[in-house]
């Protein structure tokens, strides 16, 4: 659990606080997600049509009826016809799975399956009977991925920082015209006096993110004033 500096508390529940975003778009953990997955039925004539939707709405149902964390599966399907433009808008959108379903893959009774929390470009082939009866296990491997990749991030971007120079080389970027990707969070001393949190604010656009509610008591110096401090305090700069 964590408390702001303003006296706020927040706490991690089941990795629901995490990275929420990469370079293709949106990611969703799928226990905050408004759908969990989308049915993209492939078909390229009026005959495959009937087949491949029938199938389609049948998985649709067969995965309504299952419960994921207190809820209903929440499935959309996907009719437009904009080619793989489709799949991708589901990727920025950030559902966890997609799933796509023509006639060779009803053939086999086997679903196409890409998951959020893997490359686009990854996808496998699952029995369909299987998919369904590991459908909710899937969306919890995804959410404990999510969540232990960006508790890695937040670790190797984490420094705990004691001197006000090193400090705000942390945060200077080494080049201000075009500033690199610099600093994350620190582990600092801060004395509790407001006026040492503005002027750090004021100096390089680094504020107190939170202060951790489990907390050891540790003496050392502010990072700004050099006062005794008895606790250490995340910082960070706001974009």
């Amino acid at each position: 659990m964590w408390q702001t500096s303003w006296g706020v508390s927040t706490r991690l529940v089941g990795g629901l606080i995490m990275c929420h975003s990469d370079d293709n778009g949106l990611v969703l953990p799928p226990r905050i997600a408004s759908a969990h997955v989308v049915l993209l039925p492939i078909y390229r004539s009026d005959a495959d049509r009937e087949q491949v939707m029938t199938y389609t709405e049948q998985l649709a149902a067969d995965l309504r009826a299952q419960m994921y964390h207190h809820r209903p599966v929440q499935v959309e399907i996907d009719t437009r016809d904009i080619g793989g433009a489709r799949g991708w808008d589901w990727i920025k959108k950030g559902i966890p799975v997609r799933v796509e379903i023509g006639p060779k893959d009803i053939q086999k009774d086997a679903l196409f399956v890409g998951r959020r929390d893997h490359d686009p470009k990854q996808k496998a082939s699952i029995p369909r009977a299987q998919f369904l009866q590991e459908f909710t296990t899937i969306l919890d491997d995804i959410q404990r991925h999510l969540y232990e990749r960006a508790l890695a991030f937040r670790e190797t971007n984490t420094q705990r920082l004691d001197n006000r120079d090193v400090f705000d080389a942390y945060f200077t970027p080494r080049s201000p015209e075009k500033p690199e990707i610099h600093g994350g969070f620190a582990l600092s001393h801060w004395c509790g006096d407001a006026r040492c949190e503005s002027q750090i604010k004021d100096d390089l656009n680094v504020t107190i993110r939170c202060i951790p509610l489990e907390n050891t008591q540790e003496d050392g110096p502010c990072v700004c004033c050099g006062r005794p401090s008895s606790e250490r305090v995340i910082w960070a700069k706001a974009y």
